[in-house]
C-alpha cells in the first residue's frame, strides 16, 4: 500500500512526488514512454537557467533529484486504474497490480488517435476509448480493438466476457504475444458506416464487418484513466479545481492533462499542488 501514486514523469509528476515525499508520505511514480518535453531542443523561459537547458536534460534531471530524496520510480506501463472495496486504487501494470490511497495522474495530454479515415467521423458513433466504459453497449455484438500494446490486450480482456468477439487490429504493427485473441496485422485503410460505425476496409480491399471499434494505440492516457474512474473531462482534458483535486475523492490531476497553459512553470506549480493536497486528504 502506497500514500502517493503517480502516474508519469515529467515537471507535474516529479514536483507532486518530491512535495508528498516531503512531508513523509510514501510514495510511488510511474512512466512508460518518452515525455513532451524532452522533445524540446532548448528552453529559456524557466527560472534558474542563465543559458536555457534543453528538455531532455530537465526531463532527467528531475528524475534523478527525485530518486536522490528516495522516491520510488519505475519506469513501467501502466494499463489500468480501477477504485477498490477498501475506496483505494488499484493500480495495473503488465504483470503486477499496486494499491494507493490516492492517485495524481500527471501523464501530459499526449491521447494516441491512428491516422485512419473515418476516425473522427465515427467517433462516438460506434468508436470508442474506454472498453470499461462503454463495453456494456455491445454485449453480445462483434467488436475489434485497434492497437498493438498490453493497453490493447487490456482493453480487449475487459471486451471478452461481454461481446460476442474480439478482434485485435494492429493496423501493421507487431503486438506482444498472446493467444487469447485472434489478431490481425493488415494495414487498415478506411472506416465505413452511416450513422454508426459498419466496417473496417483494409488497404489489401477486403471489408471486415463489425458492431464497434475500441481504440487503444500506445500506452493508456491520462484521459483514459479519467473515463475508467469516472472521472469529469472536457475537450480531452481532466477538470479540476484549484487545488488539483478531481470530481473522485483521492483522485488529483496536475500538469498538461489539466489544460490551460502548457508551460513548464504552469506544470512544476500544479504538481506541487497536487503533491501537498493529496498529502492533506491522507493526513485529513
Amino acid at each position: 500500500m502506497y500514500d502517493v501514486i503517480i502516474i508519469g514523469a515529467g515537471p507535474a509528476g516529479i514536483s507532486a512526488s518530491i512535495y508528498s515525499k516531503r512531508a513523509g508520505m510514501n510514495v510511488l511514480v510511474f512512466y512508460g514512454e518518452n515525455s513532451e518535453l524532452q522533445k524540446a531542443k532548448k528552453i529559456d523561459n524557466y527560472y534558474g537557467f542563465i543559458n536555457g537547458i534543453t528538455g531532455e536534460e530537465l526531463y532527467n534531471n528531475g528524475i534523478e533529484q527525485a530518486k536522490n530524496l528516495g522516491i520510488e520510480i519505475l519506469e513501467e506501463e501502466i494499463i489500468d486504474i480501477q477504485t477498490n472495496e477498501n475506496l483505494c486504487f488499484n493500480v495495473k501494470a503488465k504483470d503486477r497490480f499496486f494499491e494507493a490511497k490516492t492517485i495524481i495522474i500527471a501523464t501530459g495530454n499526449k491521447r494516441l488517435k491512428p491516422n485512419i479515415k473515418g476516425i473522427e467521423e465515427f467517433d462516438g458513433k460506434g468508436i470508442s476509448y474506454c472498453a470499461i466504459c462503454d463495453g456494456f453497449f455491445y454485449k453480445n455484438k462483434n467488436v475489434v480493438v485497434i492497437g498493438n500494446g498490453n493497453f490493447a490486450i487490456n482493453e480487449a480482456n475487459e471486451l471478452q466476457n461481454i461481446a460476442k468477439s474480439v478482434k485485435i487490429l494492429t493496423n501493421g504493427e507487431t503486438i506482444p504475444s498472446t493467444d487469447k485473441f485472434e489478431i490481425d496485422t493488415r494495414k487498415i485503410k478506411e472506416i465505413h458506416g452511416d450513422n454508426k460505425v459498419k466496417n473496417i476496409e483494409f488497404e489489401d480491399g477486403k471489408i471486415l464487418e463489425t458492431d464497434g471499434i475500441f481504440i487503444a494505440q500506445g500506452i493508456a492516457s491520462g484521459i483514459n484513466f479519467a473515463k475508467k474512474l469516472g472521472l469529469i473531462t472536457k475537450d480531452d482534458i481532466i477538470v479540476v479545481d484549484e487545488n488539483m483535486k478531481t470530481n473522485i475523492d483521492g483522485v488529483f490531476a496536475c500538469g498538461n492533462i489539466t489544460g490551460g497553459l502548457l508551460q513548464v512553470n504552469k506544470a512544476a506549480y500544479e504538481g506541487a499542488k497536487a503533491g501537498i493536497e493529496a498529502t492533506k486528504f491522507i493526513k485529513e
